[in-house]
């Protein structure tokens, strides 16, 4: 029994049929946690030959995406899920992509499903938890792309040389030091191929093993410090300083980079976070004063 006949558009199941094959017909079709811009479905599609095809279906659905994020299309995906085809990363494959709307409803992927589910807290919070994550990003920087793949650099959320506090952040002097001190100009780093936005949320797992890395919209040529600050302050948010302390210390042993500039970057991300928007979103006072501890001790580390 069809299980999806009110969860997509006619259009849209008309879209992923086709990319599928003659005869092919979805079963299921679950919707998955909202993106910033995207909404996801599960998918379950069953060809001509009575084969399963387990999919994600990948949609630009979300009102104003390209006015607020206009880089970070479809096309880009596809590019960069292309690029990573032939390395060892574990990142879904394009079967159909639609990247103007054209055809679905809106600009639109269909990728393959990697097995494994998002992570509950006791998978990401273990010494051996953090290690898989710190060596799937060493992976991931270890992506080589060719001369011929453009890739756009990485951008934040705010103006970093002329960043001020939010309204609704409390002007302390720990916060005064931070934003004086992320408006420095940055360390020279070497750029490479960065995930962009690397944190829990964005891993599978399955069996306490990472077993993929998904939602690749906004990789780009970046600085590896920034990647790692970017999992370092979720990991502070959900797990606390010493976790996020044990990544930073086993992505440095992986990879021999020494990034003695971390605490420079640890700014830089958090703010990309604190001050990508006029309010507070889902930051409430605790998260607050845990990013203010983190903030601290990334300014005692920098002297």
């Amino acid at each position: 029994m069809r299980q999806n006949h009110v969860v997509l558009p006619e259009q849209v199941e008309c879209w992923v049929q086709d990319a599928v094959g003659p005869g092919s017909r979805i079963t299921r079709a679950k919707r998955l946690r909202l993106g910033g811009w995207h909404v996801n479905h599960a998918l379950d599609v069953i060809d001509s030959r009575g084969r399963t095809h387990r999919l994600i279906l990948r949609r630009w659905a979300r009102s104003g995406w390209e006015a607020a994020d206009p880089d970070y299309t479809a096309e880009r995906e596809v590019r960069v899920l292309a690029l990573l085809r032939s390395t060892p990363v574990s990142a879904p494959v394009v079967v159909a992509a639609d990247p103007t709307g054209a055809l679905c409803d809106v600009p639109a992927l269909l990728l393959t499903r990697l097995p494994g589910r998002p992570p509950r807290p006791s998978d990401i919070d273990t010494d051996e938890s953090s290690l898989q994550l710190a060596e799937t990003l060493a992976r991931i920087h270890d992506v080589a792309p060719s001369l011929d793949v453009h890739l756009a650099y990485y951008r934040l959320s705010y103006d970093r040389a002329h960043a001020t506090l939010a309204r609704w952040m409390p002007a302390t002097s720990i916060w005064r030091q931070a934003v004086s001190l992320v408006r420095q100009r940055p360390p020279e780093t070497t750029k490479i191929f960065i995930h962009r936005d690397y944190h829990p949320e964005n891993t599978l797992w399955s069996r306490r093993h990472l077993s993929g890395v998904v939602d690749w919209t906004q990789a780009s040529w970046g600085p590896a410090a920034f990647d790692v600050a970017h999992m370092r302050w979720n990991l502070v948010a959900d797990h606390g300083q010493r976790r996020a302390d044990r990544f930073l210390a086993q992505y440095r042993a992986t990879t021999g980079r020494a990034l003695t500039d971390q605490p420079y970057w640890d700014l830089v991300s958090l703010f990309d976070l604190l001050l990508a928007g006029d309010e507070p979103g889902n930051i409430d006072a605790a998260d607050l004063l845990r990013f203010e501890d983190y903030a601290a001790t990334a300014l005692l580390r920098s002297q």
